[in-house]
């Protein structure tokens, strides 16, 4: 008789069962748990690719030729504004600059002429400054406020309102410049910093107004009733119920109103002058300046700089921006 069985033992992941006891007390047999290839729990160093098919590859190919395609202007003029002018004339246009320098940027900022004074970009760049932030904040502000009302406070003529707002959507830029004149000139700030702010406040407001409709038609009607019944007015109900959650479409509209305003060139030439012209007006007289010697690496240095903000922009919030789109898209 055996007084005992022999314990055996092997590797966890030998795949051999395991038996331990005695006589009284029966075997246990335990197999290795099936692990799959690649998963966390396989060998250090085993480490499998996920599956790609011949249709994916041909996919990332494309995306990855069409972002090439895309950047490759950016690419063009971010190493030229590097370049020397005999670095310029001796290369080509993808080379990399043979020495770094950095004169270009600073002549197209304080230096370049833009016209008959030779002060660089500096000063129309802080005319865009004070053009483009107060234009967005306000047109954003009646934007949300009129979303507000056509959505949640219906009252008669409002389909009609609303209607006429969508068709100030569409309208040409050339059909209002001779009306927005007039007004300008009444007013007593044409050709003024002041006079386009009014402008992109007049033509943004209906874009605004169309996205926070859009938005605040989504929210459930019976939240805006329950808050009526419990005695809260106009204001309280925006501040208190609909503002915080105005998050998404409050980033959409900044964006959108940031990037028309500050890439607009047709109302900064028309309806300002001299230096209340916005930096896209300034670019192009800087383009169109030439004292002697085209100097292409201070064109390239200009462009990138009027460029700057809205890059920014779009780095920073920009992934923000489909997101608040498609968020009035589907109600319920």
């Amino acid at each position: 008789m055996f007084n005992s069985a022999k314990n055996t033992a092997v590797q966890p992941d030998s795949g051999v069962a395991r038996c331990s006891g005695s006589r009284r007390t029966p075997c246990t047999v335990s197999t290795p748990a099936l692990r799959a290839p690649g998963s966390r729990t396989a060998q250090a160093g085993f480490v499998l690719l996920p599956n790609l098919t011949v249709g994916r590859a041909l996919v990332y190919a494309a995306l990855l030729l069409m972002a090439i395609y895309y950047l490759l202007p950016l690419y063009v003029m971010l190493t030229t504004s590097f370049k020397s002018l005999d670095d310029i004339r001796a290369g080509n246009m993808l080379s990399l600059p043979q020495a770094w320098q950095g004169g270009a940027w600073v002549k197209a900022w304080a230096e370049a002429c833009t016209g008959v004074e030779c002060n660089g970009m500096q000063g129309f760049f802080w005319n865009s400054i004070k053009m483009t932030l107060p234009a967005v904040a306000i047109s954003t502000i009646l934007g949300a406020v009129n979303g507000y009302v056509v959505s949640m406070w219906r009252f008669r003529g409002s389909d009609a309102l609303f209607t006429m707002l969508l068709v100030g959507c569409f309208i040409p830029f050339q059909v209002v410049l001779l009306p927005m004149a007039q007004v300008l000139g009444m007013l007593g700030i044409a050709n003024t910093t002041t006079g386009l702010v009014l402008v992109h406040v007049v033509y943004g407001t209906a874009f605004t107004t169309l996205f926070f409709r859009n938005f605040y038609i989504t929210v459930p009607d019976e939240l805006v009733k329950a808050a009526r019944i419990d005695g809260a007015g106009f204001w309280t109900i925006f501040f208190r119920i609909l503002l915080p959650i105005s998050g998404p479409i409050f980033v959409v509209c900044i964006i959108w109103q940031f990037t028309q305003i500050w890439n607009d060139f047709l109302f900064g030439v028309v309806f300002a002058s001299g230096e209340a012209q916005p930096i896209t007006v300034a670019l192009n007289n800087l383009v169109n300046t030439s004292t002697g010697v085209k100097e292409y690496n201070v064109d390239m240095a200009a462009a990138i700089i009027a460029a700057l903000p809205t890059l920014f922009v779009y780095m920073v919030a920009g992934r923000y921006f489909v997101r608040g789109l498609t968020a009035g898209a589907v109600k319920g």
